[in-house]
């Protein structure tokens, strides 16, 4: 049935994008750039927050880079997709796009010229919008300052790289429309689910998609993957967590601080938790009051009666990885150590530990935990020049069985080999 879905898509996606290159959308007028003194002040600050909702930073800024120059290379499964300058730089950025042009391509993914944008920019989600609300992002991304960065080449095979390709995609995945409220819930709520499904666009991470890369709208918010981390579950069957998440502990959790019983964001969520933390908090308290309810939690159990009724006598708490565990972990992650000097989650709660994959576990211990650039927060050093792939075998098959109760994963060193990988790639992306 896939394969039958495939072919038929791939038919149906090449014919509309034969038709969509003989009807291509037209091109909106180049304006002259405004002044940015033309903005009302209080519009640029409502933009402001809007773009750190919408974590447009993340994408849109490589390190070291100036902010909203583009350049930042977004993986697919079918290749790289590098982010466009999206300061009004007259030349290479959006100086010339009028707001008409700004809303198109928010709205309906095209550009100023007509032609179609990828969905690694997800106007998806965007198409949600509100008017007051793309006005207001309007506003501060006309109000930023100018940088002449031309955009680079995305690394796509054909025919993915003939844009229009993508009429086809659209025809078969794209919804467009403004966002509807939900009669029966409380503002607080209808507030959160416009962040969550329009501008903070979380189901581009959490959700999975199909062979062609569209969202399953029937799956929304049940797991995905982002930049070579598994992006849980946070609706359905949430996140595989020994423990319940409280609304607390999701705020914390969102916002990068530290979540009694789950930890802190790393990984892609980290940049979203420090955004987040820069906005309004009641637009936080409006995003966990939509998704806290949508987290069926009834299954999960404490997770230290998992580890002792599954582990006692078991091979894996002795040898190697029992002793690199005493040796570069149990400091920090033992509750009763007391040499433990860092606020370390205690790993029998640990939900990397406890999912299907062991992805985010490696990533964990191969990339450590750093706070973000300038702050202050919770530390846990890389190891990925530190132990070998036999080395981090052993520690995972160690702590899956003396701290999450569970057998060892069965395909560990692929995911070793493909999480070394990913960061090697993110090693290489461009800088400034």
């Amino acid at each position: 049935m896939k394969v039958v879905f495939g072919i038929v898509a791939v038919i149906v996606i090449l014919a509309a994008a034969a038709l969509g290159y003989a009807l291509s959308p037209s091109a909106i007028a180049a304006i002259q750039p405004p002044a940015p003194a033309s903005f009302q002040q209080a519009e640029v600050k409502h933009g402001a927050e809007l773009a750190r909702l919408g974590d447009c930073n993340t994408c849109h800024t490589v390190k070291g880079g100036a902010p909203y120059a583009g350049g930042y290379g977004l993986e697919t499964s079918f290749g790289t997709i590098y982010s466009t300058n999206i300061t009004p730089d007259a030349d290479t950025g959006i100086g010339r796009w009028s707001e008409a042009a700004f809303a198109r391509a928010m709205r309906q993914g095209l550009d100023r010229e007509g032609d179609h944008l990828y969905p690694a920019f997800p106007y998806t989600h965007f198409t949600k919008l509100s008017d007051p609300d793309v006005k207001a992002l309007y506003a501060f991304f006309m109000t930023r300052t100018p940088v002449k960065k031309a955009a680079r080449d995305n690394d796509l095979p054909f025919p993915l790289n003939w844009r229009p390709v993508l009429a086809g995609w659209k025809l078969l995945f794209f919804h467009p429309g403004r966002f509807q409220p939900d009669a029966k819930a409380s503002d607080q709520v209808n507030h959160g689910a416009y962040l969550v499904q329009g501008l903070g666009h979380c189901g581009a991470c959490h959700t999975p998609r199909n062979v062609l890369q569209a969202e399953k709208r029937d799956d929304f918010l049940e797991g995905g993957e982002a930049e070579g981390w598994t992006a849980p579950a946070i609706a359905g069957n949430a996140m595989p967590a020994p423990k319940a998440w409280t609304q607390t502990a999701l705020k914390d959790y969102l916002t990068g601080r530290y979540a009694k019983d789950h930890g802190v964001a790393a990984g892609p969520m980290q940049p979203v938790a420090q955004n987040l933390s820069e906005v309004p908090q009641s637009d936080v308290d409006a995003i966990v009051a939509y998704i806290h309810p949508g987290m069926r939690q009834g299954n999960a159990q404490p997770a230290n009666a998992q580890a002792s009724a599954a582990a006692s006598g078991s091979s894996g708490q002795s040898g190697q990885g029992a002793a690199i565990y005493a040796g570069l972990c149990a400091r920090c992650h033992e509750q009763a150590s007391p040499s433990r000097y860092s606020e370390g989650l205690n790993l029998a709660d640990s939900s990397a530990l406890h999912e299907a994959s062991g992805r985010n576990f490696v990533n964990f211990v191969l990339a450590g935990v750093q706070p973000p650039e300038g702050r202050a927060g919770p530390f846990m050093p890389p190891l990925a020049g530190s132990l070998t792939d036999g080395q981090l075998t052993a520690l995972a098959d160690y702590l899956r069985q003396a701290k999450a109760g569970l057998k060892p994963w069965d395909d560990l060193k692929d995911t070793i080999s493909s999480v070394r990988k990913t960061a090697l790639a993110a090693e290489a992306q461009p800088q400034s």
